[in-house]
């Protein structure tokens, strides 16, 4: 599945933003999603991942109560509402989908076999 991320922007702290994630499969219910960010110099991690309905998410513990993962099949998109935003929040974000995925790699990004090309988030003091 191919998937084109987009959303993001530079914005101050305390605001909020939402990256949307476009598929292009109409299967795209088939697949588990998530959200990935990676700064400048450090390792891709985790955020955020939905399950196949979008009844039970899973984040990141530097995200917990700040950030919401969604998913509207019929649309083909999965999105990341994104608020009270942090400096370091900052890294370009990226979505990516998983035919199979369990709980105990669901934030590891080997489990992940699509990515989308990333979209730059940016949050100043």
């Amino acid at each position: 599945v191919q998937l084109q991320a987009s959303g993001g922007g530079s914005v101050q702290a305390g605001d909020s933003l939402r990256l949307s994630c476009a598929a292009s499969q109409r299967d795209f219910s088939r697949f588990y999603m998530a959200w990935f960010r990676q700064a400048p110099g450090k390792e891709r991690h985790f955020v955020a991942a939905i399950n196949l309905s979008g009844g039970s998410t899973a984040y990141a513990d530097s995200v917990k109560g700040r950030f919401t993962i969604s998913r509207d099949n019929a649309k083909i998109t999965v999105y990341l509402q994104m608020n009270s935003l942090r400096p370091e929040d900052t890294a370009v974000y990226y979505c990516a989908a998983s035919s199979s995925v369990i709980r105990s790699n669901l934030a590891t990004p080997t489990a992940y076999a699509s990515w989308g090309q990333g979209t730059q988030v940016t949050v100043s003091s």
